[in-house]
Order: structure tokens, then C-alpha cells, then sequence
């Protein structure tokens, strides 16, 4: 039942307030004729009870979603900020020997990533594939016989026994083929046995197949560097994403091996190395050692083919350390370019006596010397500087001590008598490139100082080594031998490799193949050193041929002038342009002219 407002003893009186309603206490009895229907709004004045209107009461509403919504948009804010910072600023950082060391209980092993390796152009010539590798539980294998029926038949390098071998071990994990491909994948997936499981991984592939086999080397099936480059640099390659840039130029190693391979087949020649080198800045453009191998391809049983001439062939050079011996003496002061030494009749050494080969029996001079190539004044040359100077000098060519920073890992350390057993005989032979022995890549390092203005700088193979230069010869010393070397290309023995235009200077090298502790007739290792153009010396260039063999063209000669330095000429003729070399016509006009009138009075 309703009541009104009768009901009660204080009527409620309902008046309007600048257009409000609201509620009001009269202290008047008098009775109000109108009824509250049920849900009908009451308001209260503020001022009567402290209680709030309609407005106010949406105020603090709104208030409150708006710090809700403030609140929301800051967390995100802060969100935003740290996602960046992480992402792009600071980077997401892994710790890939954890992760690389990690097996979870499945068997599976995030795969080990390794860098890029590029020539200095940005060529890749190594890099990894993604692949998969096929292992299982032998424990949870119920069926090994037919299982290894089944594999066999998709991987026939691999025989039954070793399949069944695997699969019955007592371990719970074993690898039953590394390095699978796509296809081979979907064969084991379509036999339907659940226990033939895939774990995701990574293979080293090589483009360049056998370009650069001595170079970079290769790894073992774990990702693992086990020679050349990708040895001595294992951690730098396993620890870092970034692409490992090369010195090499792609197009010229191209060049230099293909030139190796042609000489080594057409004087039949056990093996042929070269090495092509930034004079300057001693950084290598192209190493070459042949024969060589397909770093894609495993397990080759003839360890020959993997030797590194260049780097790790350690030999008797014979003259070509003639370069040396007569920077020695000029340098040194006790040798002057004019002067003169005996070379009419044999030089006595104990029980030896030290001879020339086909060199006029007469007074030679220095340039003369080096021209004819004679064994007997460059000891005499030698034996006035002095063993202690020639010592001295020796150590700062780096001709005494392996070249430890040289990147890949196969060096060889210079052979020779201990200082203490260095006497005359010694210091006479060494002169012309015997009784030390040394490696291609000693030699054309020492070489280059000797023409580049006197700089020794130790070779390198990337743009990322840290190396020390020094002062090996004064400056004047340095441009008399420039001179010197190129009268040997346009008189002496090395005239094959007098190429029109690229004014080359170079040494021939012949000496006595060494085998078991005695020297073998007829055998011998042939090397060309060689800078182009001496006028500014830009590049410099080692040709070494082991055991070549006489031939008609040669007329039956094995000596360097027949066959390592020809071939040193093709290779500077080709790369000369694809280095950007300008040919000088003018200055050969000019020699040719110098050369017509020695060879008048002569």
C-alpha cells in the first residue's frame, strides 16, 4: 500500500532550486496531496545532509577513468621505451656458448652459426647452409634390422652393419647420418618410423670450390676449424655474425691459379706455389699453391694435395737471396754500387769450392753481379760485410723466425745454423740462397721492403690484423736496388718477363733440390720474385716451381729463366689491368734504347 506524505509527522516538501529537484525538510504540518511512485529519483540538497547531486557525482567518475586510462598509457609507454632500447640500441644479446653447449632431453642442438668469410669486394667464399642431421634413441628403436635395411637403401654410403651398429648401441642418443639433404629428409620421413628423429643444423660450404683451398682451409663436421684460415681463426668465426673480409681479390687468385695449373702441367712440376702482395701495405691479393682440393668434399687420403707450399714449404731459394745479400751491402756502407769483386777463377772454402753457372769469368760489379747471377762475387760481397751484420740484417728481414701473425694456421719456421756455428763458410753461401732454407711467403714479404722504400711490414690476409711496420734499408738503398733489379729483367736472366709497359724488376732463383740430406742431379726448385711498375712500385710477385722438367721448348733447361719466370710474366700480364695498373710506354722506349747501346759494347 502507498502511503503519502501524510503518513508521516515532518512532510517532505518537493520545491525546485534553479531548475533542480530536490528534497527538502519543512517543519510544517501541513499535509501534501501527491504520492512517491516506487523507483521515482529523490534528490538530496548538499546542503541539508552533506549529500552529493547528479553533477558531482559524474565528475569523480570521470576523474577515475581518466587516471585509469593514464596509468594504462604510461606502463605502455615505459613498454615501448625498453623494447626499443633492447632491440635497437643495445641489441639482443646471445650467449652462443651456452646455447652452443646446450642438448635439451630431446637430443636437439640449436645449431652453431659462423660467419661469412668475403674477398675484399664482398664476395662470399664461405659461408653456412642451413641442413639437418637424422638421429635417433636406440632404446626406443623396435625394429633395427628393418630400420637399417630402410636407411640403407637411401644412404648407400653408408653400409648395413654400421646402420645396425648405431641403432643397437646402448645410449640414448646417437647421430645416424650428419648433414642430410631436403630430399633425403622426406625419403627417411615417408618409412613412417617415429623413432628416425631431425635435428636442425648448419653445413660450411665453400663456392669457390678449390680457389682458395690453402687459404681458408676447412672445418670438420661440427663447424669446427681444423686448417688454413678457418683454424687460426676459429673463435673470431664461431663468436661473431660479422662477415670476416678478406685481402684476397677473387678475380686475380682466379688468375694466378689457373697460370699455376698450366705451368705446373706443361714443365711437369710436382707442385707450383705463388703469391701475389701489395708491396705498400704488404697485404696478400692472391696465394695459390698447387696441386689443391675441393673444400666441399671430406676425407681425401692423399694429405700431398693439402700442402700449403706458400706458407708452410720450407726450401733452399738459392740467387733469389742474392736481393739481400747485395741491399746488405749497400746499406751497410762497406759496399758501394761502383765497386768491383773477382769472379775469373773458383772461390776455396774450406774443402768446397763455390762456383758459377754460365757466368762471364771476369771483374764484376755490383749490378753485374746480380745481372749474371754469379755464386762467387756475391760470397766475396758477403765475406767483406761481415757475419754479424749479415746476421743482424737476416733477423730484420724476418727470414730467421716463423711469421706468427700471418693468419692461416700451416707455417713454416726458417731452417739454419745456430748463430754460434755461423762462420765464413756460412756466411758465403747464404749470400746466394744456400744453407738457410725458407718459406715463398718469407721471401716476398722480405722483398717487397727491400723495393717498397725500406719498409718492412709482416704479411696479412685480413683488414681486421693489428701490425707493426719498420725500417729495414734506407730510402737511397731502396731505389739503387730498384734500378739494379730492373737491369736483371732487361739484361739478365729474367728477360722473359721484360712485359712492354709494366716496367718489371725481378730475381731468378735456381737451386739444388735437397732430398734426404744430400742434393739430387737434375732435380731443382725454381723461384721468380718480381715488382711492377718499379718506377712506383705497386705490387710484388713470388713464382716458385718444385722439380720442373726440361723440356724442347726449353731445349732441355730447368732453370728459372725457362720456366718460373715466364710463368711470372703471364700472371703480372693479366692482373696487371684487373689491378688497374696503367701501362708506361715511354719509359720501355727508353730502356730498350739504354739496352741496345750495353749490348753494343758488349
Amino acid at each position: 500500500m502507498l502511503k503519502t506524505a501524510e503518513d508521516y509527522d515532518n512532510s517532505l516538501i518537493l520545491n525546485v532550486d534553479n531548475g533542480k529537484k530536490v528534497l527538502k525538510i519543512s517543519l510544517s504540518k501541513k499535509k501534501n496531496n501527491y504520492l512517491y511512485a516506487p523507483g521515482q529519483e529523490i534528490y538530496f540538497s548538499s546542503g541539508s545532509f552533506g549529500w552529493e547531486t547528479e553533477d558531482e557525482t559524474v565528475n569523480v567518475c570521470r576523474n577515475r577513468i581518466f587516471v585509469i586510462i593514464g596509468l594504462f598509457l604510461f606502463i605502455y609507454l615505459v613498454i615501448v621505451i625498453r623494447l626499443f632500447n633492447v632491440c635497437l640500441v643495445d641489441g639482443i644479446q646471445i650467449n652462443r656458448e651456452a646455447i652452443s653447449y646446450y642438448r635439451p632431453k630431446s637430443g636437439l642442438v640449436f645449431p652453431v652459426h659462423r660467419a661469412n668469410i668475403t674477398d675484399r669486394n664482398g664476395v662470399v667464399i664461405a659461408t653456412n647452409l642451413p641442413t639437418v642431421n637424422l638421429f635417433t634413441n636406440p632404446k626406443k628403436v623396435s625394429n633395427a634390422k628393418l630400420i637399417a635395411q630402410k636407411l640403407t637403401e637411401i644412404f648407400p654410403d653408408i653400409s648395413y652393419e654400421d646402420f645396425l651398429i648405431k641403432l643397437t648401441r646402448r645410449s640414448s642418443f646417437v647421430y645416424l647420418k650428419r648433414n642430410i639433404s631436403p630430399q633425403q629428409q622426406a625419403k627417411v620421413n615417408a618409412l613412417g618410423f617415429p623413432e628416425l628423429e631431425f635435428q636442425p643444423s648448419e653445413v660450411r660450404v665453400y663456392p669457390q670450390k678449390e680457389l682458395l683451398a690453402h687459404v681458408l682451409g676447412n672445418t670438420d663436421i661440427d663447424n669446427n676449424g681444423i686448417a688454413g684460415l678457418e683454424k687460426s681463426l676459429n673463435d673470431r668465426l664461431s663468436s661473431s655474425t660479422k662477415d670476416l673480409r678478406l685481402t684476397i681479390d677473387l678475380g686475380v687468385q682466379y688468375v694466378v691459379r689457373e697460370e699455376l695449373i698450366k705451368a705446373k702441367k706443361k714443365f711437369n712440376a710436382e707442385r707450383a706455389t705463388a703469391v701475389l702482395m701489395d708491396i705498400n701495405t704488404s697485404e696478400i691479393i692472391a696465394l695459390s699453391s698447387v696441386p689443391d682440393y675441393d673444400l666441399n668434399k671430406r676425407g681425401f687420403k692423399d694429405k700431398d694435395i693439402k700442402f700449403n707450399f706458400a706458407t708452410l714449404g720450407v726450401y733452399e731459394p738459392g740467387s733469389v737471396f742474392k736481393v739481400f745479400n747485395t741491399a746488405l751491402g749497400l746499406d751497410s756502407g762497406k759496399i758501394k754500387i761502383t765497386d768491383s769483386f773477382d769472379a775469373t777463377k773458383p772461390l776455396k772454402m774450406g774443402r768446397h769450392l763455390i762456383t758459377d753457372y754460365r757466368v762471364p769469368a771476369k771483374w764484376l760489379t755490383v749490378g753485374e753481379t746480380l745481372i749474371h747471377s754469379s755464386n762467387i762475387a756475391s760470397a766475396l760481397m758477403a765475406l767483406k760485410v761481415g757475419k754479424t751484420l749479415q746476421i743482424k740484417f737476416l733477423k730484420n728481414l724476418g727470414l730467421f723466425d716463423k711469421i706468427e701473425n700471418l693468419e692461416i694456421y700451416e707455417k713454416g719456421r726458417p731452417l739454419h745454423r745456430s748463430e754460434n756455428y755461423w762462420q765464413d763458410d756460412t756466411v758465403a753461401t747464404t749470400a746466394y740462397g744456400y744453407g738457410i732454407s725458407v718459406t715463398p711467403i718469407h721471401i716476398i714479404t722480405a722483398f717487397s721492403s727491400i723495393l717498397n722504400g725500406g719498409i718492412y711490414t709482416p704479411p696479412t690476409l685480413t683488414f681486421e690484423s693489428n701490425r707493426k711496420s719498420k725500417r729495414v734499408i734506407s730510402t737511397q738503398t731502396s731505389k739503387d736496388m730498384r734500378k739494379l733489379l730492373r737491369d736483371v729483367v732487361i739484361y739478365g736472366s729474367a728477360k722473359n718477363a721484360n712485359i712492354d709497359g709494366y716496367e718489371v724488376a725481378g730475381k731468378t732463383g735456381t737451386a739444388n733440390k735437397l732430398e734426404n740430406g744430400k742434393y739430387v742431379k737434375g732435380k731443382n726448385i725454381t723461384s721468380f720474385v718480381a715488382a711492377f711498375p718499379v718506377s712506383d712500385p705497386k705490387y710484388a710477385l713470388i713464382v716458385v716451381l718444385d722439380t720442373p722438367k726440361g723440356s724442347k721448348e726449353t731445349w732441355g733447361f730447368t732453370t728459372s729463366g725457362w720456366n718460373a719466370v715466364p710463368t711470372g710474366a703471364n700472371i703480372i700480364s693479366k692482373v696487371a689491368p684487373l689491378l688497374n695498373v696503367q701501362p708506361n710506354y715511354d719509359l720501355d722506349t727508353q730502356r730498350l734504347n739504354v739496352y741496345k747501346s750495353y749490348t753494343d759494347k758488349n
